[in-house]
């Protein structure tokens, strides 16, 4: 691991930005068929080749799981003018359990995700959460939601989270991205949701901006660069990465808050898909996991690392 610097270690160039939008809704319809595919790509080469390829086939049960779903209750227009004038998240997480269209999400994906090869283990985590009753399937959403997955039974919830990633990717996508404002660079704009990683992209018009992506509903939102998007202190910024990596994926750390985030260069690898490659990953996890940062970074499909 080498450490890159305290405050522009990063030698994209900066001044090629030309007018980044602030937020990048997502399209359920693409997002998860492109994620099946890079991390079927990612497994090629990678140690954690089966979880890749299971999670790959997850992201492709969660494609066929949109075909037909009913639509999501989503809010009105008092409740969207409300939320813009209160810089809340339009998408409000204590509505959206007693969204019909919720339960037939989980009833659709559970059924995909019977046919994916797994692991016994994973086989049996999933019988488990069909098995049980909506209040519990509830339950669980609310724990992933808040960021809280249990110990115990970690696995149970990845299902849950897969399922809420479609639901909150759908509702994200059925809003309009210039009504949503700023709620603080490590808040998604769309629900509320935590980063999972950041992003600095190579798309005309945005060459060199930054993005966070939010580890719920997949919505991107600009952040300025060297700055943490944990407590928004612009001092004492460095870069971490593995040694002898090529420079796609670093950690970025916060010496104010202790924290670190993933920064994904995109526009090294335009291939890059900030959920698949944050759990590709893991190795830059493991490396700063006993140093003095704490991960700030969210992703349901890494917890317990």
């Amino acid at each position: 691991m080498t450490r890159k610097g305290e405050v522009s270690p990063d030698p994209t160039a900066i001044g090629d930005v030309a007018a980044p939008p602030f937020v990048v809704l997502p399209d359920p319809m693409r997002l998860f068929a492109l994620r099946a595919a890079r991390l079927r790509a990612l497994a090629e080469t990678s140690a954690l080749a089966p979880y890749l390829r299971f999670l790959a086939d997850l992201a492709a049960a969660q494609n066929m799981t949109l075909d037909g779903l009913p639509e999501p209750t989503r809010p009105d227009a008092d409740a969207l003018a409300r939320a813009k004038k209160f810089e809340m998240p339009p998408l409000d997480r204590s509505r959206i359990l007693a969204d019909a269209a919720l339960a037939a999400t989980f009833d659709r994906l559970f059924a995909a995700a019977q046919k994916i090869e797994q692991p016994a283990a994973a086989a049996d985590a999933l019988a488990r959460v069909m098995q049980a009753g909506l209040a519990e399937q509830e339950a669980m959403a609310r724990a992933v939601l808040a960021d809280a997955l249990p110990v115990e039974a970690m696995a149970e919830h990845v299902y849950i989270a897969a399922a809420l990633q479609i639901h909150f990717a759908r509702l994200a996508a059925g809003l309009a991205a210039g009504s949503l404002v700023s709620l603080g660079d490590g808040t998604c704009p769309a629900c509320g949701g935590a980063p999972s990683a950041t992003m600095v992209v190579g798309w005309p018009g945005a060459h060199g901006a930054r993005f966070c992506t939010c580890s719920l509903c997949a919505t991107l939102w600009n952040v300025v660069r060297i700055k943490c998007v944990l407590c928004g202190s612009t001092k004492g910024i460095g870069y971490k990465e593995i040694e002898g990596g090529a420079g796609a994926i670093k950690a970025e750390t916060c010496d104010q808050c202790r924290g670190w985030v993933k920064i994904l260069h995109q526009h090294k690898d335009p291939g890059i898909d900030p959920f698949a490659d944050d759990v590709a990953s893991l190795g830059l996890d493991l490396l700063m996991r006993d140093g003095p940062y704490r991960r700030g970074g969210v992703n349901p499909f890494l917890a317990g690392y």
